[in-house]
């Protein structure tokens, strides 16, 4: 019989995989980032509210994960990957449309601070409540708004579309 917790730290793998990428703009070190989510959440299970959405406590693990990554690279300084864009195929369909649409918008996304980036990413992406990423972040659910508007309404400009 499996283990109802490891099912579920299974189950969103994928969520964590993009959230992960979204911080590190790396695969490699994205890979790197989920695994020490889950072993930290493997250790910690016994804190884990079973009220609670999983999402939001992984997402915070992985979002602390991050940020001690962040603060040792300061000290030791920071390796750079250079990730390259894939080839759009079919730039003459509908399909080739569409990717170049995806890539215009995701070079956009990652063109915004990381503040807004992540809360973009967080509550469109993942679909998490305005109060789920304000805990993640541990800052006030104000500020999520505000840095949520702020995305949409940089995005909007990048993309060249009204932010009306």
């Amino acid at each position: 019989m499996t283990d109802p917790f490891c099912g579920l730290l299974i189950e969103k793998l994928p969520n964590l995989r993009r959230y992960a990428l979204s911080l590190c703009r790396s695969g490699d070190q994205a890979d790197d980032l989920v695994q020490t989510t889950v072993e930290r959440a493997l250790k910690a299970r016994a804190s884990f509210d079973p009220a609670s959405r999983i999402e939001a406590w992984l997402f915070r693990i992985l979002r602390n994960a991050w940020i001690d990554i962040v603060r040792k690279n300061r000290v030791r300084g920071q390796e750079l990957e250079h990730d390259q864009a894939p080839e759009i195929a079919d730039t003459t369909g509908h399909q080739g449309d569409a990717r170049l649409m995806v890539s215009s918008v995701m070079a956009a996304v990652d063109l915004l601070p990381d503040g807004q980036r992540e809360v973009l990413l967080l509550v469109s992406v993942e679909g998490l409540s305005y109060a789920e990423v304000a805990e993640i972040l541990d800052v006030p659910k104000g500020t999520i708004m505000s840095r949520l508007c702020r995305a949409r309404n940089a995005l909007a400009g990048k993309m060249g579309l009204s932010s009306d």
